[in-house]
Protein backbone atom coordinates (compact mmCIF):
# COMPACT_ATOMS: atom_id res chain seq x y z
CA UNK A 1 0.00 0.00 0.00
CA UNK A 2 1.32 3.28 -0.62
CA UNK A 3 1.95 5.37 2.03
CA UNK A 4 0.08 9.15 2.07
CA UNK A 5 -0.25 12.15 3.86
CA UNK A 6 -3.94 11.22 4.79
CA UNK A 7 -2.93 8.13 6.52
CA UNK A 8 -1.21 10.49 9.24
CA UNK A 9 -3.48 10.51 12.49
CA UNK A 10 -2.26 13.18 14.86
CA UNK A 11 -2.78 12.19 18.97
CA UNK A 12 -2.58 15.46 19.99
CA UNK A 13 -5.56 16.87 22.04
CA UNK A 14 -9.14 17.93 20.92
CA UNK A 15 -8.78 21.62 21.85
CA UNK A 16 -5.27 21.78 19.84
CA UNK A 17 -7.14 20.56 16.84
CA UNK A 18 -9.30 22.79 16.91
CA UNK A 19 -6.35 25.19 17.39
CA UNK A 20 -4.89 24.48 14.81
CA UNK A 21 -7.76 24.14 12.07
CA UNK A 22 -8.49 27.96 13.34
CA UNK A 23 -5.15 29.42 12.44
CA UNK A 24 -5.06 27.31 9.14
CA UNK A 25 -8.29 28.86 8.35
CA UNK A 26 -6.57 32.15 9.30
CA UNK A 27 -3.99 31.92 7.05
CA UNK A 28 -1.24 31.47 9.93
CA UNK A 29 1.64 29.12 9.01
CA UNK A 30 1.39 26.30 11.35
CA UNK A 31 3.13 22.51 10.99
CA UNK A 32 0.81 20.84 8.41
CA UNK A 33 -0.28 17.04 9.81
CA UNK A 34 2.16 15.30 8.48
CA UNK A 35 4.87 17.55 9.55
CA UNK A 36 3.90 17.61 12.97
CA UNK A 37 3.41 14.11 13.32
CA UNK A 38 7.11 13.45 11.90
CA UNK A 39 8.50 15.98 14.44
CA UNK A 40 6.19 14.62 17.21
CA UNK A 41 8.01 10.98 16.00
CA UNK A 42 11.58 12.46 16.30
CA UNK A 43 11.02 14.04 19.73
CA UNK A 44 9.60 10.77 20.98
CA UNK A 45 13.05 9.35 20.31
CA UNK A 46 14.82 11.88 21.20
CA UNK A 47 13.14 12.65 24.57
CA UNK A 48 14.79 16.53 24.60
CA UNK A 49 14.38 18.63 28.09
CA UNK A 50 15.62 21.79 26.46
CA UNK A 51 13.99 22.56 22.84
CA UNK A 52 14.63 25.81 21.28
CA UNK A 53 12.10 26.84 18.53
CA UNK A 54 12.43 29.44 15.81
CA UNK A 55 9.45 31.16 14.40
CA UNK A 56 6.86 30.84 17.61
CA UNK A 57 3.63 31.67 15.07
CA UNK A 58 1.03 31.76 17.35
CA UNK A 59 3.09 29.04 20.02
CA UNK A 60 0.40 25.60 18.59
CA UNK A 61 3.45 23.71 17.43
CA UNK A 62 4.88 24.80 20.67
CA UNK A 63 2.03 23.56 22.77
CA UNK A 64 2.46 20.02 20.98
CA UNK A 65 5.87 20.02 21.66
CA UNK A 66 5.58 20.36 25.45
CA UNK A 67 2.76 18.34 25.86
CA UNK A 68 4.49 15.44 23.89
CA UNK A 69 7.74 16.66 26.29
CA UNK A 70 6.39 16.61 29.66
CA UNK A 71 9.17 17.44 31.25
CA UNK A 72 11.14 19.98 28.77
CA UNK A 73 11.58 23.60 28.55
CA UNK A 74 10.73 25.46 25.48
CA UNK A 75 12.85 29.02 24.25
CA UNK A 76 10.83 30.09 21.14
CA UNK A 77 11.51 33.47 19.82
CA UNK A 78 8.60 35.25 17.13
CA UNK A 79 9.01 38.26 14.83
CA UNK A 80 5.33 39.31 14.53
CA UNK A 81 4.31 40.83 17.69
CA UNK A 82 0.49 40.23 17.36
CA UNK A 83 1.22 36.34 17.11
CA UNK A 84 3.52 36.36 19.49
CA UNK A 85 0.25 37.84 21.71
CA UNK A 86 -1.47 35.23 20.63
CA UNK A 87 0.97 32.29 21.17
CA UNK A 88 1.78 33.92 24.74
CA UNK A 89 -1.87 33.68 25.59
CA UNK A 90 -2.31 30.02 24.20
CA UNK A 91 0.32 29.10 26.35
CA UNK A 92 -1.26 30.33 29.27
CA UNK A 93 -4.62 28.25 28.28
CA UNK A 94 -2.51 24.94 27.78
CA UNK A 95 -1.43 25.66 30.74
CA UNK A 96 2.51 25.01 29.65
CA UNK A 97 3.71 29.14 29.91
CA UNK A 98 5.81 28.23 33.08
CA UNK A 99 7.94 26.22 30.93
CA UNK A 100 8.13 28.89 28.28
CA UNK A 101 10.47 31.60 27.12
CA UNK A 102 9.13 33.73 24.64
CA UNK A 103 10.92 35.88 22.75
CA UNK A 104 9.65 38.89 20.43
CA UNK A 105 12.03 40.10 17.75
CA UNK A 106 14.41 39.40 14.93
CA UNK A 107 15.80 35.80 15.85
CA UNK A 108 19.34 36.91 13.98
CA UNK A 109 19.66 39.81 16.82
CA UNK A 110 18.10 37.25 19.74
CA UNK A 111 20.06 34.20 18.84
CA UNK A 112 23.54 35.85 18.74
CA UNK A 113 22.80 37.22 22.42
CA UNK A 114 21.81 33.91 23.62
CA UNK A 115 23.87 31.33 25.51
CA UNK A 116 23.25 27.79 27.14
CA UNK A 117 22.96 24.43 25.90
CA UNK A 118 19.97 22.74 23.74
CA UNK A 119 19.45 19.10 22.36
CA UNK A 120 16.31 20.02 20.17
CA UNK A 121 16.02 22.83 17.71
CA UNK A 122 12.54 23.44 15.72
CA UNK A 123 13.51 25.76 12.80
CA UNK A 124 10.55 27.00 11.31
CA UNK A 125 11.35 31.09 10.51
CA UNK A 126 11.95 32.91 7.67
CA UNK A 127 13.19 30.39 5.35
CA UNK A 128 15.65 32.72 3.71
CA UNK A 129 17.85 32.82 6.97
CA UNK A 130 18.29 29.56 7.90
CA UNK A 131 21.90 29.65 6.90
CA UNK A 132 21.93 33.04 8.90
CA UNK A 133 21.36 31.50 12.02
CA UNK A 134 23.49 28.40 11.87
CA UNK A 135 26.73 29.60 13.25
CA UNK A 136 24.65 30.57 16.17
CA UNK A 137 22.50 27.22 16.41
CA UNK A 138 25.82 24.88 16.56
CA UNK A 139 26.92 27.68 19.24
CA UNK A 140 23.64 26.68 21.13
CA UNK A 141 23.72 22.83 20.31
CA UNK A 142 25.09 19.99 22.77
CA UNK A 143 26.34 17.34 21.02
CA UNK A 144 23.87 14.53 19.88
CA UNK A 145 21.75 17.52 19.73
CA UNK A 146 18.93 17.52 16.88
CA UNK A 147 17.94 20.43 14.34
CA UNK A 148 15.19 19.82 12.51
CA UNK A 149 14.57 22.62 9.68
CA UNK A 150 11.02 22.79 8.08
CA UNK A 151 9.81 23.55 4.79
CA UNK A 152 13.25 22.99 2.87
CA UNK A 153 11.67 21.97 -0.60
CA UNK A 154 9.00 24.28 -0.33
CA UNK A 155 6.11 23.10 -2.91
CA UNK A 156 9.24 21.53 -4.64
CA UNK A 157 10.53 24.47 -6.23
CA UNK A 158 13.97 23.67 -4.33
CA UNK A 159 14.11 20.05 -5.32
CA UNK A 160 13.26 20.98 -9.22
CA UNK A 161 10.39 19.05 -9.21
CA UNK A 162 8.46 21.75 -9.59
CA UNK A 163 9.49 25.34 -11.71
CA UNK A 164 9.97 27.89 -9.48
CA UNK A 165 8.24 31.27 -10.05
CA UNK A 166 10.27 34.10 -10.93
CA UNK A 167 9.69 36.37 -7.71
CA UNK A 168 10.80 33.13 -5.23
CA UNK A 169 13.94 32.42 -7.02
CA UNK A 170 15.84 34.39 -4.36
CA UNK A 171 14.49 32.50 -1.38
CA UNK A 172 14.95 28.97 -3.43
CA UNK A 173 18.17 29.66 -3.94
CA UNK A 174 19.24 30.36 -0.17
CA UNK A 175 17.21 27.23 0.28
CA UNK A 176 19.39 25.10 -1.60
CA UNK A 177 22.67 27.39 -0.12
CA UNK A 178 21.52 25.83 3.36
CA UNK A 179 20.86 22.22 2.56
CA UNK A 180 24.70 22.72 0.90
CA UNK A 181 26.26 24.17 3.59
CA UNK A 182 24.31 21.49 6.22
CA UNK A 183 25.03 18.46 4.54
CA UNK A 184 28.51 19.32 3.62
CA UNK A 185 29.51 20.13 7.29
CA UNK A 186 30.85 17.02 9.09
CA UNK A 187 29.91 18.32 12.31
CA UNK A 188 26.25 16.98 11.65
CA UNK A 189 24.86 14.15 10.39
CA UNK A 190 22.01 15.25 8.01
CA UNK A 191 19.09 13.35 5.83
CA UNK A 192 16.54 15.08 3.76
CA UNK A 193 13.18 13.77 4.56
CA UNK A 194 10.03 14.53 1.85
CA UNK A 195 7.93 15.19 4.43
CA UNK A 196 5.18 17.42 4.10
CA UNK A 197 6.89 20.33 2.72
CA UNK A 198 10.34 19.09 3.48
CA UNK A 199 12.22 18.19 6.39
CA UNK A 200 15.99 18.49 7.00
CA UNK A 201 17.03 16.51 10.19
CA UNK A 202 19.96 16.93 11.38
CA UNK A 203 22.18 15.75 14.31
CA UNK A 204 25.23 17.35 15.75
CA UNK A 205 28.02 15.60 16.19
CA UNK A 206 30.23 18.03 17.94
CA UNK A 207 33.23 19.93 17.02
Amino acid sequence: MEYTASLVKLHIDETLKEKRADALLRGVPVADDETLQFLLVTLAMSKPLRILEIGTAVGLSGVAMLQACPNATLTTIELEEDRYIEAKNNFAQFGVDNRVRAYLGDAGEILAMMDGEYDFVFLDGPKAQYEKYLFDLKRLMKKGATLFADDVLLFGWVSGEEETPQKRRSIVEKIRSYLSVITGDTDFVTSVVNVGDGVALSVYKGK
